[in-house]
């Protein structure tokens, strides 16, 4: 997804937002820089109180609230960038006029005023007035101006790919819509809020991680307060601008600065990937998911069987076979039925002669008889699974017909029996391809000590087949959605944390239990409705990128938890020599980094204090690098990276700054 926004124009807004920040109403929800600011106010009061007020005063004053202001435009430039990204939503919702039908007649309304449950008519070039589901027809859709993607895809009646999104355009043919939401609760409308902030709250690590800091906050407040004591108590005159920046130089100001916009940035990362989280909790968990559980069909495949091959009984002519295989389709508008009829036509089946159509009575499939077909004069023709043929006819299948049942089951693939009222007539070979890519995506997971687990309602020889050819770490073949909701339930038991893809509404259940419910966006509405995350693209492989963008919040979180209080630990040994010196002579040889005098050595440690937030904004945005692999090993490394470059850098770059202070005779 992309936006207007050019980067003038995002500076200058994260700048006034910034300004806006400093509001003691806003900055209190940020403890450690709610403190900074009291700090740098009364400093100000210092300045204009005191009768020994010194440019050193002024330079603390200044350092601190520009402090504040690099805390606040971190958090301001993330919002920023997802206002950007709102903006351009809002311009795919204008107000669009929708035919609804009402009573057979279409009445032209504005589509917020399309409710849950109305139906409407879109014709070619239109654009989609609702969220919803096609009830009638089928048609070419144009879903750029949500996901991005240019390439247009075929939405169908019928079919597990029958959803489609408020704000796309229908590029051919005509559709009847059934609108699933009302108005404001859309999927656009769900985006705009969560990019904007409006419906992002802070995960349960950024709320403990917030606790932790305030607590040290408060311990390092205390130790300045007893340090004042202390002073008075030995009649040392400690001025409060010195305690104030030695308190800012404690308190671990640079994660405070940058842990909201870590989490802004996650959910404009996950966006730009065409996903919709519901929580930024969603996104955090993926971080931690050990466990995946996949759909078989729309998931793992593309969820559009086809025919591929047909077998006819040994006694049966192939042009009587292809004759009622047609004819069954005739008035199928399942992906199956079509594609049986293009297979057929493809062989240049014309021979109808001697079938009067208009005595036809077609009967659609349906879940609980899971057959389908026609009755024509005093034929009756069926096609559906071995056993519901075999109970519609109280036959057996012949011994060859089971044999290529057996094959065809063996090769991932549906057979599809076909039969009259008299006899079984042969077999039609369905197959479901596989979506390409997931063989080296499981490589990856286990890589990263993640097990994938494939999910389907095929016996248990097309599930192993098909696990085979992606080469899944495990299977659950013959699942209904009990089954599904159990094995997760179970997981969950054992201490793991579970991510699930799904499309259809056997998947609500176990979509809405899991720790990452993941919705194709070609999925049902009941599945959207139940899962926490939806793929605009409807690709697993984006799981991946989901994982990964979770994993690098909680890294980069952690990494730069680390760097700062490293940071801190540095800053300590640096300065707190140049500061009791003139006090206490005594403890000069402590002074290792030889700073020039304590006023330089506050200065040069608020600079740095500073300019490190600035600095670290482009790695809080873009995440810590991860790479796939034992995610422990990867934690060590990132803890001793950021470690080590915690404690380096303070010391180089206030003994830089010092030297340059000390050039120019600041003081």
């Amino acid at each position: 997804m992309k936006t207007e926004m050019s980067y003038s124009k995002l500076f200058f807004s994260a700048f006034l937002l910034s300004l806006k920040k400093f509001s003691f109403h806003i900055l209190y929800k940020n403890p450690v820089m709610f403190i900074t600011e009291i700090g740098a106010i009364l400093t100000i009061f210092e300045i204009f109180l005191s009768k020994s007020t010194t440019s050193f005063n002024v330079w603390v004053s200044v350092i601190l609230w520009i402090t504040v202001f690099f805390a606040n435009f971190a958090e301001a430039m993330a919002e920023s960038r997802n206002k950007a990204q709102a903006n351009f939503l809002k311009q795919s919702k204008k107000s669009i006029e929708a035919k609804k039908i009402v009573n057979d007649t279409v009445v032209l309304v504005n589509a917020n005023d399309l409710k849950k449950g109305d139906t409407v008519l879109v014709k070619i070039n239109e654009i989609i007035p609702c969220d919803g589901e096609i009830i009638q027809g089928s048609a070419s859709i144009d879903e750029s101006s949500v996901t991005g993607e240019s390439e247009p895809v075929i939405r169908a009646s019928g079919t597990d790919h029958n959803s489609v999104i408020c704000g796309t355009r229908v590029l051919s043919d005509e559709i009847k819509i059934k609108v699933t939401s009302d108005p404001g609760h859309s999927f656009l409308d769900e985006m705009i809020k969560l990019i904007e902030g409006a419906k992002r709250k802070r995960t349960h690590n950024e709320i403990a991680l917030t606790i932790l800091l305030s607590a040290l906050t408060l311990i390092f407040l205390i130790v300045i307060i007893c340090l004042k004591v202390f002073g008075v108590y030995f009649s040392i005159d400690i001025q409060y601008s010195i305690l104030i920046a030695f308190l800012i130089c404690l308190i671990p100001t640079t994660i405070a600065s940058l842990l909201s916009s870590i989490g802004i940035a996650g959910i404009n990362r996950l966006m730009k990937k065409n996903v919709l989280a519901m929580s930024g909790q969603a996104i955090e968990a993926a971080g931690d998911i050990d466990y995946i559980l996949l759909d078989k069909t729309g998931t793992i495949t593309t969820g559009e069987r086809k025919a591929i091959h047909f077998y006819e009984e040994k006694n049966i002519k192939r042009e009587e076979f292809l004759k009622v295989c047609y004819l069954t389709c005739l008035y199928d508008e399942t992906t199956e039925g079509r594609s049986i009829l293009e297979f057929v036509n493809n062989g240049s089946f014309t021979d109808l002669n001697g079938v009067d159509l208009k005595n036809v009575k077609y009967i659609p499939f349906s879940a609980d008889t899971r057959i389908s077909g026609i009755d024509i004069d005093n034929q009756s023709y069926r096609k559906g699974p071995k056993e519901v043929i075999e109970k519609f006819l109280n036959k057996k299948v012949s011994d060859y017909l089971e044999k290529t049942i057996f094959e065809i089951s063996s090769k991932a693939g549906t057979p599809l029996v076909v039969a009259s009222n008299k006899e079984i007539l042969g077999v039609i070979f369905l197959k479901d391809v596989v979506k390409t890519g997931l063989k080296d995506l499981f490589d990856v997971f286990r890589q990263m000590n993640i097990r994938t687990v494939m999910i389907t309602g095929d016996n248990k020889v097309t599930a192993k087949t098909i696990a085979e050819e992606i080469n899944i770490d495990d299977f659950l073949a013959e699942a209904t959605p009990k089954d599904k909701l159990h094995y997760l339930q179970k997981l969950h038991k054992e201490g793991h944390m579970v991510a699930m893809t799904g499309d259809g509404v056997n998947d609500a259940p176990a979509l809405a239990q899991a720790d990452v419910g993941l919705v194709m966006n070609s999925g049902t509405q009941a599945a959207k409705e139940a899962g926490n995350m939806i793929d605009l693209d409807s690709s697993p492989i984006k799981l991946f990128k989901i994982i990964e963008i979770g994993k690098q919040m909680l890294m980069t979180r952690g990494s730069l938890t680390t760097f700062s209080i490293a940071n801190d630990l540095a800053k300590y040994f640096a300065i707190i020599p140049a500061i009791l010196m003139p006090y206490f002579p005594f403890i000069q040889p402590l002074n290792i980094m030889k700073l020039s005098t304590y006023q330089n050595a506050i200065i040069s440690a608020l600079i740095y204090n500073a300019l490190i937030i600035i600095l670290l904004i482009p790695l809080a945005f873009k995440g810590v690098k991860l790479i796939p692999k034992d995610p422990m090993k990867t934690f060590k490394k990132n803890m001793t990276v950021y470690a080590l470059g915690g404690l380096i850098l303070p010391f180089v770059f206030i003994k830089f700054i010092d030297i340059i202070i000390n050039h120019f005779k600041l003081f």
